[in-house]
């Protein structure tokens, strides 16, 4: 599953490294703490690894 914007997508990094170790679980905010919680390592990895080009900056919701 793709990231749809780069905030989506600088989330997930973050979240990513909290639940590799190299970030503190405390230090996450907002939809990252969340992510961190509810989505394993592979989801996150597959959306932080998405290309940043064409991208917007925020995604509108649904």
């Amino acid at each position: 599953m793709p990231a749809r914007s780069k905030a989506q997508q600088k989330a997930a990094g973050a979240a990513l490294a909290a639940k590799r170790g190299k970030r503190s679980k405390s230090s996450l905010k907002g939809a990252s703490r969340s992510m961190a919680e509810s989505m394993t390592e592979k989801e996150l990895h597959d959306l932080a690894a998405t290309k940043r080009k064409g991208k917007p900056q925020r995604a509108s919701r649904p």
